[in-house]
């Protein structure tokens, strides 16, 4: 299916803001705190001993434990705690839900208090400020042992780092040109600026015994069958490649576009000002990435944004606070509707799309016969990605067991095939976040060094 933006002027012609509005419109949304700041709010802390915060956190970091170091100034300290934990404590830092998460479960969190301690900040300010004259983690004495691992985002990485922690040599295989995954190439790139997704890699790769190879895609030019038989173990770190699709006539129109295949671009580009802009567009999705696509629109100068779901509000998966950036950006949502048919002009481009109204009885979703339509330039879908099934049409790959389309593991995070692991979007279990994600990688890591030890004295 072919994508094109080509016949939309690019955000210089829409002239709605020039290089330096642009340029502060992709600036950090939340700014970091001042060394002040922190050290303000960490002694807000209560240090909980069975903290609810660590309770919510999907990677177990130790909360107070850092935010305590923080108020005593070992900025050090505080990010290697979290570190430990959490190789991507930084990326984490940005885009984790902390609002439904560890700041949800703050003690502080109630009326009088009027917030809870900013531990998505604070865990930045530690992070952002390390000063290590070497990586913080040490190699163990070499294994002998080397495992493959395929997918350089968050799950990936996760494992890669804590198998090299643990004297493995690791090959990681991507797909991409770049490593990090969504964090290089699907957040909104005002939520991670200056380069933060690289930096953090080189650091993370600072531990030594990780080897990257770029162009190499599972199902392509690279085989399950081939990674068992050359290494050790394999794990598999594939996220979800596929966009999900709308099904209606149309979709191959100028003018429509998965909203994850703009998002890649405009966090790759060095200019804001040539990315094509739809003077009016449509948002179809409830999730983060749609309020991202629909939020990053307006910011780069769009007139009408819509951000179209087909339930309520309060069913959307993005955050409340995600919802309120899209409106503060002048996002119009449009609940109840679901599309109906793409419209298109004489040249077959899209011109806006017609959607039915729908209602909800006894947990069904149904159409009420009223559709109505909304005019735009292009369309952005982001209804959820798909797992992308063709990186595991080798023979071997094919034998691996699924839930549904993702790849099934058990408690350890093997798969249905021996010595071969798995973690991060592309499994089941789990909320599709980045934190998780580096959970997975991690703990698949200390059960794949656990099993090659079991072989070893079984030998």
């Amino acid at each position: 299916m072919t994508h094109s933006l080509d016949h939309l002027p690019n955000a210089k012609e829409v002239g709605t803001y020039d290089p330096a509005t642009l340029a502060s419109n992709f600036s950090d949304l939340h700014p970091p705190l001042t060394p002040r700041q922190a050290i303000i709010e960490s002694q807000r802390c209560l240090y909980c001993y069975d903290a609810p915060c660590v309770e919510a956190c999907p990677s177990d970091i130790d909360i107070p434990s850092f935010i305590r170091q923080i108020s005593d100034n070992n900025i050090n300290g505080a990010a290697e705690t979290i570190l430990e934990a959490n190789i991507l404590g930084g990326s984490c830092a940005r885009v984790c839900p902390t609002e439904i998460l560890c700041e949800r479960s703050c003690v502080r969190n109630h009326d009088a208090e009027c917030q809870p301690v900013l531990i998505g900040l604070l865990q930045r300010h530690a992070t952002d400020h390390m000063q290590f004259d070497s990586h913080p983690f040490k190699r163990a004495a070499s294994t002998g042992r080397h495992v493959a691992v395929v997918g350089a985002g968050p799950a990936g990485l996760s494992c890669a780092h804590r198998l090299a922690m643990l004297g493995h040599q690791v090959t990681i295989f991507e797909a991409e040109q770049k490593p990090g995954g969504l964090n290089e190439y699907g957040i909104a790139r005002y939520k991670m600026t200056d380069d933060f997704a690289r930096k953090e890699v080189e650091f993370l790769l600072g531990i030594g015994g990780i080897d990257l190879q770029y162009g190499q895609r599972l199902g392509d030019n690279l085989t399950l069958d081939t990674l068992r038989q050359q290494y050790d173990s394999v794990f598999l770190g594939l996220g979800l490649g596929a966009s999900r699709t709308l099904g209606l006539t149309g979709e191959d129109a100028p003018g429509l576009m998965p909203a994850v295949d703009y998002i890649k671009p405009l966090r790759q580009t060095d200019d804001l000002g040539s990315l094509a802009v739809a003077k009016r567009c449509i948002v179809i999705g409830a999730g983060n990435t749609a309020i991202d696509m629909a939020t990053q629109m307006a910011r780069l100068g769009a007139k009408e944004v819509t951000l179209v779901y087909r339930r309520g509000t309060e069913a959307m998966s993005a955050t409340d606070h995600e919802q309120e950036i899209a409106k503060a950006n002048g996002v119009r949502m449009v609940t109840w509707a679901q599309p109906d048919e793409i419209l298109l002009d004489a040249q077959g481009r899209v011109a806006g799309m017609r959607f039915a109204n729908t209602t909800e009885q006894q947990g069904r979703l149904s159409t009420t016969g009223e559709t109505f339509e909304i005019a735009a330039d292009a369309i952005f879908t982001a209804i959820g990605q798909g797992f992308a099934g063709d990186s595991l049409r080798d023979a071997t790959a094919a034998e691996l067991a699924r839930d549904g389309e993702r790849i099934h593991v058990d408690e350890m995070f093997q798969t249905s095939l021996p010595n071969v692991y798995a973690g991060g979007d592309c499994v089941k279990p789990g909320q599709d976040l980045t934190v998780q994600a580096v959970q997975h990688g991690k703990l698949a890591a200390h059960a794949i060094h656990q099993a090659l030890a079991a072989q070893q004295e079984a030998a």
